[in-house]
């Protein structure tokens, strides 16, 4: 069938590189668009768990998917629209579903939280799902026997939320990014709930162990109806007792509200020069090399700087002991949350920009993304939506971003691959670059 738009084949097929005759640009906008679609839909899927929902984001999900079919729109200009009208949809759903876990689970409050000690009969939870959570808690709170629940990954900012953390079967967090899993979940003991997106296919010693909950499914693992967990608890009375040594805390629960109560000190300590520069060091970990690089960076931040996080690329350093800057009492390592948290870190931007009298891009803050799926790109079209300049992102551009695309934003909005560590802090600092950071840097192991 012909369709006008592209040259034809005499037998009536296309020619052209993409989707039905559109160009590699047009086709990558699109991929940017959808890929944060995505994350979206995560964000309003939670919300709508707890009982919320944004008419106005629902409807530019229908809208920008319909803007995707093809033969619809081949205007450049109308596309670049649609990616920043998506970021304004991400921050929108990241506000409401911040609405929905601050109202049903209580704002969260800085904690420090065991890491990879477990005893007794237990049940592990990895995802996003912090509602599914209290479901369970509230189930092992009627149960006679008592069974410890420990979170994975993204699940650790549970510990700061107060609804949460008035449990007593609430104990700890084991392991670190999502992509550990297949050798974490085959040590530990107990029971396994996966509740969201970062899961894996299970490996053949905890598959009879391993439950899902809603949207998330694995082939020959039993899936949680409606949040009964009774399958569950009766799995984790059947298992051994764990006995695993601690090696350590992490710290979590920075969401934006406690963090501005010490926006006075902030201020003081920004104009008494104690506190230099703030650094958003976040987004998805993943197994891939180059990532190496965030965890070298954090360690290289001068002492008088503070680094914000969010996601579950913080287990990349969320191990350094990084203390408070030197002459305060205010953290240099403030975990603000999962990566729907990332809204916490606008809200502290807004709020600084307004006590210093001047443009969020003339803050004295950097921004450096690590990216792996739909959500971080969710987050980063939100970013751009709201006129953050000069982010980094790694460890390497998006495939689906073509060298045009790549050059759009970094015009508009001064987006740029990482380069080294070095290279980059000394930029972001406004100092020379070390000779050192010339040399390349080794690949992860």
């Amino acid at each position: 069938m012909n369709c006008n738009q592209c040259e034809q084949t005499p037998e009536g097929g296309c020619t052209t590189v993409g989707i039905c005759g559109k160009e590699p640009d047009l086709n990558g906008l699109q991929e940017l668009v959808i890929y944060g679609l995505k994350g979206i839909s995560a964000y309003a899927t939670h919300a709508r768990d707890m009982g919320y929902r944004d008419d106005g984001v629902d409807g530019f999900v229908h809208e920008a998917l319909y803007s995707t079919l093809t033969n619809v729109n081949f205007d450049m200009d109308d596309h670049v629209d649609l990616a920043m009208r998506a970021g304004d949809a991400a921050v929108d759903v990241m506000e409401l579903l911040d609405e929905a876990h601050t109202q049903e689970l209580g704002v969260p409050e800085p904690t420090e939280v065991a890491q990879n000690d477990v005893e007794g009969k237990s049940i592990l939870v990895t995802g996003h799902d912090l509602y599914g959570l209290k479901q369970l808690l509230e189930q092992l709170e009627a149960d006679d026997e008592e069974i410890s629940v420990y979170t994975h990954s993204e699940m650790l900012p549970a510990h700061g939320y107060p609804e949460l953390a008035a449990y007593d079967s609430l104990k700890g967090n084991l392991g670190g990014a999502w992509h550990d899993q297949r050798i974490l979940f085959a040590d530990f003991p107990g029971a396994i709930v996966g509740t969201t997106n970062c899961v894996q296919p299970p490996r053949e010693e905890y598959r009879d162990r391993f439950f899902t909950t809603g949207l998330a499914g694995l082939e020959g693992v039993e899936s949680i109806d409606g949040y009964d967990f009774g399958p569950v608890i009766e799995k984790a009375k059947s298992l051994p007792e764990a006995d695993w040594e601690q090696d350590g805390t992490v710290t979590t629960g920075y969401h934006h509200e406690p963090v501005l109560d010490q926006v006075d000190e902030i201020v003081d300590a920004v104009e008494s020069g104690h506190l230099r520069q703030f650094f958003v060091v976040a987004g998805c970990d993943g197994p891939t090399p180059g990532r190496d690089y965030y965890r070298e960076l954090v360690r290289q931040i001068p002492e008088d700087c503070v680094v914000l996080t969010t996601s579950c690329g913080k287990f990349r350093f969320n191990d350094l002991e990084m203390g408070t800057v030197p002459g305060t009492d205010i953290p240099r390592y403030i975990d603000l949350g999962q990566c729907n948290n990332s809204i916490s870190t606008v809200k502290i931007a807004a709020e600084l920009a307004e006590a210093f009298d001047c443009e969020v891009n003339d803050l004295p803050l950097s921004v450096v993304l690590s990216w792996f799926e739909q959500k971080a790109i969710a987050v980063l079209l939100g970013l751009l939506s709201l006129g953050v300049e000069d982010i980094r992102l790694g460890p390497t551009v998006p495939d689906f971003l073509t060298p045009e695309i790549v050059e759009l934003l970094n015009d508009e909005f001064g987006l740029q691959p990482i380069d080294e560590p070095e290279t980059d802090l000394a930029a972001m600092l406004g100092e020379p670059v070390p000779t050192a950071a010339a040399e390349p840097r080794p690949a992860d192991d």
